[in-house]
């Protein structure tokens, strides 16, 4: 029994008035009234209105997609809705889309191998057209019959899964049938393409080495057991293992082979990417963009490139300030946390030689105002003492709760 219930239980049965068991258990009378009478607020409409089409979205794409795709999805089909917005939703209906786990690392070099040069360099900002930058990997999809292998080439332009190839053995010959059916997919034409992968042997063996040579393929390998150099062929696989090997269990290599095929398939044509401003892989090399959207990659590069003196001020009131003032506010903060906490009562006398500057009688009234008041009615009193006596140094005053 719920305790909304039991109040109009004592009611019914006993005559006690809802307010008086309202006051007994506690609660608020209000609360009590909205549930009996029911809550018919927009608000509360519009929330449930937004849960059910999240819930909805959610489910119709298996739980695999986060706001920032149900956001997009929702605003496609006439919704005005933020992201933060969406992700409050499923906080409250515990839809999590993709729960984070620790990472080992267990790869070991191949002291003989063939190493080429790391042409990428960690950059992997979309290219300015496709077949420049190729990423590469392998995983397992385990099934009933043993483990099936998939190997896998996107294109950072867009990246689409342009080439991938499934086998029984890990090792070179399915690495270079991955390039091979990339190599037909885009044409033939691929000379100059840099082919990124790390140092495990199927890359570094002759077969791959071999079909790289006859198109003109340029291979460049990342560090050993380092799987940032490789960030997006794994954040490609770890989505594979996502959304592919942890909701299903295969009982046959074929079943597995099938089930694969038609999630990439579903990758390259309808799953929304970030890197592309909400788009899929193979509309965004056809041309397609949303208006007005932005992707990682280039607000990355914007704020690593923004000038030192656009960051100089963080906030409208700083950025209209005046150069001295902003150089008195910082050395004040840094006076303040070279020395430790102010004392209370000497706030207020901080504040007002920290602040913009006032008549020299007008600060000192103020000073001595601040002081006497803060030392009799505590530091709230304080504040609004200061804030009659001087407005200009209150309004510049920095933050400076504890």
């Amino acid at each position: 029994m719920s305790l909304a219930v039991f109040i109009g239980t004592q009611r019914a049965q006993h005559g006690i008035p809802y307010a008086t068991s309202c006051r007994a258990l506690g609660v608020s009378q209000a609360w009590f009234y909205k549930w009996r009478k029911g809550d018919v607020s927009l608000r509360r409409a519009r929330r449930a209105a937004v849960d059910a089409a999240v819930a909805y979205e959610f489910a119709r794409r298996q739980g695999r997609d986060g706001s920032p795709p149900i956001t997009t999805r929702l605003r496609d089909a006439g919704w005005r809705i933020s992201k933060n917005t969406v992700a409050d939703s499923m906080r409250r209906q515990g839809l999590v889309a993709r729960p984070r786990k620790k990472r080992r690392g267990l790869t070991k070099a191949e002291r003989r191998a063939r190493k080429p040069a790391d042409l990428v360099e960690r950059d992997f900002a979309p290219p300015g057209r496709i077949n420049q930058r190729w990423v590469s990997d392998l995983t397992e999809i385990p099934s009933g019959e043993g483990v099936l292998y998939l190997a896998s080439i996107l294109d950072l332009q867009s990246r689409r899964a342009v080439g991938y190839a499934l086998g029984e053995h890990h090792d070179a010959d399915l690495a270079a049938a991955a390039v091979q059916v990339a190599i037909a997919v885009r044409g033939g034409d691929v000379a100059g393409v840099v082919l990124h992968t790390d140092q495990g042997g199927e890359f570094s063996g002759g077969a791959l080495a071999g079909v790289c040579a006859r198109v003109g393929i340029v291979q460049s390998m990342g560090r050993t057991g380092s799987a940032l150099d490789n960030a997006v062929a794994e954040s490609f696989h770890s989505t594979v293992e996502f959304e592919l090997r942890s909701r299903h269990r295969f009982a046959t290599r074929a079943e597995a082979r099938r089930a694969v095929v038609a999630w990439i398939e579903e990758y390259n044509t309808d799953r929304l990417h970030s890197t592309n401003g909400m788009i899929c892989p193979v509309d965004y090399e056809n041309g397609r963009r949303r208006p007005g959207a932005k992707t990682y990659d280039q607000l990355r590069r914007r704020r690593r490139n923004r000038p030192a003196e656009t960051t100089r001020a963080t906030n409208p009131a700083e950025a209209a300030a005046p150069p001295e003032i902003l150089r008195t506010l910082r050395d004040g903060h840094r006076r303040r946390a070279a020395s430790g906490p102010v004392p209370p009562a000497s706030r207020a006398a901080t504040a007002v030689a920290t602040a913009t500057p006032c008549p020299p009688a007008a600060a000192a009234s103020a000073g001595q105002a601040a002081l006497d008041s803060a030392a009799s009615t505590g530091p709230g009193r304080q504040r609004q003492g200061q804030a009659r006596a001087c407005p200009r140094a209150h309004a510049t005053q920095p933050n400076q709760d504890p």
